[in-house]
């Protein structure tokens, strides 16, 4: 794996750390292409249950490289680069298995854009989260100006977008934004424990409920109810469920396997 990016897995978890802290982890086109090439490995390893994105350093993302953009000469190039962005995103965003951003330091634009495309969010106390591009005559171009009103009251993320300036961890955790709230230099910790939580359910449950709520959300209420009660249905006949609930019976934790 390249250095822009670094994978460890332990215990049920992937974590996944950006590693360009000299760059404040600013995400072009290679760490874009190692990231879509983590998820695919990890989604096949069934020893993984959850994964962890973080960054190194100081920051977990200042947002999409500049000096790769100031490289681009015509919009084509620009229009390739966002579209690249916006696949790996949306491939996080989709993937079976939930994913926790432990955010610290800077994060904007294309960095804020990664951690929103993920399931939770854990927030150092400290942390700037901001959409900076208006600054800059663009706008976000890889899943910010939809993704942040579907999860900031519409209002607050207008502001955010057109202004370009940034919110704390703390109003950002006021808002909903943010799942928890950590203490300066207790973020991955904090998300670690989180996506342990995430890990020990049962897996084939965990992949069945974000298809429910990302899906669900775009139905009318009537469509997604007979939604949720075929995909319970579905679930019905699996092992896990049996076993959650001889678990249930023993009063012990379930040991589920994704069957």
């Amino acid at each position: 794996m390249s250095a822009v990016l670094r994978v460890q897995l332990r215990d049920k978890l992937a974590v996944l750390t950006l590693d360009r802290p000299g760059q404040l982890n600013a995400i072009g086109s290679e760490t874009a292409d190692r990231l879509a090439q983590a998820l695919n490995d990890v989604r096949d390893n069934d020893d993984v249950r959850a994964l962890v994105l973080t960054g190194a350093g100081r920051a977990f993302s200042a947002g999409a490289d500049i000096s790769e953009i100031e490289s681009f000469t015509t919009p084509g190039q620009f229009r390739a680069f966002v579209g690249r962005l916006t696949e790996v995103y949306a491939l996080l965003e989709e993937f079976p298995k939930p994913s926790v951003a432990a955010v610290h330091g800077f994060t904007f634009g294309g960095g804020l854009e990664l951690a929103l495309a993920c399931d939770l969010r854990v927030v150092e106390r400290g942390t700037r989260l901001g959409l900076p591009e208006m600054k800059l005559g663009v706008l976000p171009g890889a899943g910010g100006t939809q993704r942040l009103p579907r999860l900031l009251p519409p209002a607050i993320a207008r502001q955010m977008i057109l202004t370009g300036e940034p919110i704390d961890a703390e109003r950002a955790w006021q808002l909903g934004l943010v799942n928890e709230l950590a203490e300066r230099g207790g973020a991955l910790a904090a998300a670690e424990a989180l996506a342990a939580v995430l890990a020990a359910g049962a897996p084939l449950a965990l992949a069945a409920g974000k298809r429910l709520i990302d899906h669900g959300l775009g139905m009318d209420l009537e469509t997604a109810i007979a939604y949720e009660r075929e995909t319970v249905s579905v679930l019905f006949s699996t092992e896990d469920r049996a076993e959650g609930l001889k678990a249930f019976r023993e009063r012990r934790p379930g040991e589920f396997r994704g069957r």
